[in-house]
């Protein structure tokens, strides 16, 4: 695989914008949730429910996403994915009623769809040595998170939640439009059209692609879910204001989108493999620690009754969320160097099959933290929920893998 002079950064520098852009809608109801949460009165699973709901579509779609990359080109997939959200996105201001904006949230979901079409669009612009970092580069649109968190608090505060909505529908708009003038397109990108959908999901049979999606789950669904889920959690736990707390959120949102390239780069030269074993160590270790509660207990000593304070200060709780953030950056970038190792002709299939995966983990979890917090009124049950998902991996990645394969020494992968 070449990569054609001039053609080759100008695809991965917008189609890494675009997808920016994408997921700072995809991630919209992180910050317009609260002021609707606050007008509709709405319980925390009922608020989960909302913010996790673009990303079932999101989710949904990437399969057939990914397929239609490989069939049409991810140049003109892309660019009409785009196009097909701003007017639901514009839509999102006229709402008033709590199923409006889970309808309407179905169809602004489709921007999540976006990252099943640029993988394989960027990587097969590059050679294999590269994929990973290229990959990386363009999966740093994950960022949007950040930027949601950044922009739509400030337009909240100054104009209301509805102008947000107006905001995001433009931008949308205006990178499709610089999207299609500023790429290329390569016939010899795509798969045969002889090739039939049965057949591409084929790969199904393959246990490879069902541990990948295991391992994507965690590092890019726990990614979404705690993106969609910190700016309240610090309203709520620490008494921010929405600014406030969008910034501190954004101190896990933006390294575990930036970062990603770093990752990708880190695949390229130490192997999927081991970077994403240790991935799920250090996350074990953060979430461990994240996830005990504010708690008050009395111990009776010989001088009588003493009272002991133990929880986590903001600042600790941040810097942790911030350390997860780039673990789970690397991570996401390591899955997907597995994928173009192991599936260089089928990345767009393979790439939707696990974006799905993850899609629907940051779908489920937020409902789930929302149910939890009903049901127990402990806010950092978010984190002990993740804990045990990844603690549950940890074994079974040991198990499956770890154990015959060399993780360090001059071996390892």
């Amino acid at each position: 695989m070449t990569e054609p002079s001039g053609k080759a950064i100008p695809v991965l520098v917008m189609s890494t914008l675009a997808f920016t852009v994408c997921f700072a809608v995809w991630m919209v109801f992180a910050v317009i949730g609260i002021p609707i949460r606050q007008a509709l009165d709405l319980n925390a699973t009922q608020f989960g429910l909302l913010t996790a709901t673009p990303v079932l579509t999101g989710s949904l779609v990437r399969v057939p996403l990914g397929m239609w990359t490989d069939r049409f080109g991810g140049r003109m997939v892309f660019f009409l994915l785009m196009l097909s959200t701003v007017v639901p996105i514009w839509l999102l201001t006229y709402a008033t009623e709590y199923w409006h904006f889970l309808v309407l949230g179905l169809f602004v979901g489709l921007a999540g769809g976006s990252f099943s079409v640029g993988t394989p669009y960027v990587a097969r612009w590059f050679k294999k040595e590269r994929q990973g970092f290229a990959m990386g580069v363009f999966g740093a649109g994950n960022s949007g998170a950040a930027l949601t968190k950044f922009v739509a608090p400030t337009i909240v505060v100054a104009a209301g939640w509805a102008m947000v909505p107006k905001v995001y529908a433009v931008a949308m708009l205006v990178t499709a439009i610089a999207f299609w003038l500023f790429t290329s397109s390569d016939p010899a990108h795509r798969v045969d059209a002889r090739v039939t959908w049965r057949e591409q999901l084929a790969a199904l049979r393959d246990p490879r692609v069902w541990k990948y999606c295991q391992y994507y789950s965690i590092v890019f669904g726990g990614y979404v879910a705690l993106a969609l889920w910190m700016v309240q959690y610090y309203v709520s736990e620490y008494g921010f204001d929405i600014r406030t707390a969008a910034l501190l959120a954004a101190c896990f949102s933006l390294p575990g989108g930036v970062l990603r390239a770093v990752g990708g780069w880190m695949s390229d030269r130490w192997g999927a493999h081991t970077v994403t074993w240790w991935v799920l160590w250090v996350s074990w270790v953060c979430l461990f620690l994240l996830s005990y509660p504010q708690t008050d207990f009395t111990v009776m000593t010989v001088a009588g009754a003493k009272t002991f304070h133990i929880g986590l200060d903001v600042w600790t709780f941040t810097a942790l969320l911030f350390v997860m953030g780039m673990a789970w950056a690397f991570g996401k970038a390591s899955v997907f160097k597995y994928i173009a190792n192991d599936f260089p002709g089928n990345i767009g299939v393979i790439s939707g099959i696990v974006g799905l995966a993850g899609g629907l983990g940051g779908f489920l979890l937020p409902i789930l933290f929302g149910a939890l917090v009903d049901l127990t009124g402990v806010r950092s049950s978010c984190f002990m929920l993740m804990y045990g998902v990844v603690w549950v991996s940890l074994i079974w990645m040991y198990l499956t893998e770890v154990r015959r394969i060399e993780v360090m020494g001059p071996r390892a992968v």
